[in-house]
């Protein structure tokens, strides 16, 4: 059983991620802007589950949420930072302050988590932080460019932590799921049949959680597709986006 943080998981991947983790008997506490799909978790895991209306880019509200988690179930093992925001727009359609907003939630939000949680882990001399990122933070896509910016460097930002806080037992990952059927890629100029089911990739990545590798994906062809996007980043990015063209 572990004790596990995770935020924005009130809908997509992040909520099915949840209700395989309970399933698997862990103590799982959720930071959200809205947590209304998460009330019959609250009464179902009674005593397993605790939910916070929490926005990321607030340093005190997560820190108040963490702080009650922890004091909550005695500790925690594994924080996941899952909220994002994105935005389809071309680079001149999408001013300062938009990749302002979308770093606030999708790097800060992750280095605010981080913050909250280091301090219990490092005095345990034990802890896993798990950043989930996309495949077009490693290859690029068209009219995307904030969100994959944010998500490329969080990926940066979890190797240079991986290296810092290696002799205070903490770990730091990457969840690379597929392109999913989600609220925020609905926009994608890309036929639904082509997306992964949320429920299927929460529960695989929920599955893999454990995992020591530094990349976590929910399956073994995620697996391949991302070692893929590693391998031939401007290739790929170039092949999606001309794909993307095609159904638009």
């Amino acid at each position: 059983m572990k004790k596990i943080i995770i935020t924005g998981a009130n809908e997509g991947i992040g909520l099915n991620m949840v209700k395989q983790l309970l399933k698997d008997q862990n103590c799982v506490t959720v930071l959200d802007l809205q947590i209304d799909n998460l009330k019959e978790l609250e009464e179902e895991y009674l005593g397993k589950f605790l939910a916070f209306v929490c926005d990321v880019r607030d340093e005190i509200a997560i820190n108040n949420a963490v702080s009650a988690s922890i004091k909550n179930f005695n500790g925690v093992d594994i924080a996941v930072h899952n909220a994002c925001k994105c935005t389809f727009a071309g680079m001149e359609n999408s001013s300062e302050d938009i990749y302002k907003e979308v770093f606030d939630v999708n790097f800060f939000g992750a280095l605010r988590l981080t913050r909250a949680v280091l301090p219990y882990m490092k005095s345990k001399n034990h802890g896993k932080i798990i950043y989930t990122s996309s495949g077009v933070g490693v290859t690029g896509f068209a009219n995307i460019s904030p969100y994959a910016c944010s998500k490329g460097a969080i990926e940066t930002l979890a190797r240079c932590l991986n290296i810092e806080y290696r002799e205070f037992g903490v770990s730091f990952h990457i969840f690379h799921p597929p392109l999913t059927r989600t609220k925020s890629s609905s926009p994608l100029p890309v036929p639904k049949e082509f997306m992964a089911d949320p429920m299927i990739v929460g529960k695989g990545l929920a599955k893999n959680i454990n995992k020591k590798h530094f990349i976590i994906c929910d399956n073994f062809s995620t697996k391949i597709q991302t070692k893929m996007c590693y391998l031939f980043p401007i290739s790929v990015g170039r092949l999606l986006s001309k794909l993307s063209k095609k159904y638009s």
